[in-house]
């Protein structure tokens, strides 16, 4: 019984692991630029694929097995610059525009993002197999884990505190938060924005780039995504963090509690807490209290 409690929580946190990184890039994009970027699972998607395609690449001409994390994260990472292209060809020019013009355009960038899916990978499931074995599994409390999802744990903790660190060490950080409270700092905030959401864009597609090897692509996959990190958001507070982590253990473990136990009502419990919050806490757990 202990092992199965640790094999459910484990995979909980595996999936809230890639959770927080969306939602960061969410964030992010939010806290700076004051636009809830829909099309956030569809960068997701579109990490995902990437990774799978570097991966494939990069063992189809001889690099070792045991080295294929190296492609798959640099794929996310660097597909992630589109968001250069979507901020400078599409968002810049919405700024200034009612909040539901900037939610239909992201809303467009999922339909056309996911036909750009799949007119280049096709409609069917592609993976990288069985690769995330090869870094072998360890053992927990009697419970088996692949070593793969604890590195994968591990670098989003890493990424967590290496964002803390940006918002708080750096000028870049600084101006951010200046940012996120007034547009109007006496810097160049087109250039500010740029950064931003392609920061945030990597953070989303080297999210689903990571959590491949240990499921498969699929071009709907960035729908359910966006609605789990809206849940995220809700819950954590949006513009906040901290919320962001908070938002995505709690999603993360309840949905894998919901799978072992009854899979019918997954999506149900995590609309159910996103409720319970709105009532009690509209702003979120971390949220800041409107002015």
């Amino acid at each position: 019984m202990t092992a199965n409690l640790v094999n459910v929580l484990m995979g909980g946190v595996f999936h809230a692991a890639i959770l927080f990184l969306v939602a960061a890039g969410l964030q992010v994009v939010f806290g700076v630029q004051k636009i809830f970027n829909l099309a956030c699972g569809s960068f997701y998607a579109l990490g995902a694929y990437t990774g799978v395609s570097a991966v494939g690449y990069f063992t189809g001409h001889g690099g070792p097995p045991a080295l294929f994390i190296l492609p798959l994260a640099l794929g996310g990472l660097a597909v992630g610059l589109v968001g250069i292209v979507v901020e400078r060809g599409l968002l810049r020019f919405v700024y200034d525009r009612d909040e539901t013009f900037q939610l239909l355009l992201t809303f467009a960038l999922v339909l056309m993002l996911e036909d750009l899916i799949r007119m280049t990978w096709g409609t069917a499931p592609v993976s990288t197999g069985g690769l995330y074995l090869s870094y072998g599994q360890a053992r927990i409390l009697g419970a088996t884990v692949p070593v793969y999802n604890l590195i994968v744990i591990a670098a989003s903790l890493a990424i967590a505190l290496g964002i803390g660190w940006l918002l708080t060490r750096t000028a870049f950080g600084r101006i951010m938060r200046a940012a996120a409270d007034n547009r109007e700092i006496g810097v160049d905030m087109r250039w500010m924005y740029v950064r931003v959401f392609t920061l945030g864009t990597m953070l989303g597609t080297l999210g689903g780039a990571l959590v491949i090897p240990a499921t498969a692509a699929m071009s709907e996959m960035g729908i359910e995504l966006i609605v789990e990190a809206f849940a995220v958001v809700v819950i954590g507070g949006l513009g906040s963090m901290r919320g962001a982590l908070v938002g995505a253990l709690v999603v993360g473990v309840l949905r894998a509690v919901a799978i072992s136990v009854y899979p019918e009502v997954e999506m149900l419990l995590i609309y159910l807490i996103v409720i319970a919050v709105l009532l009690w806490r509209p702003r979120g757990l971390f949220g800041a209290a409107a002015a």
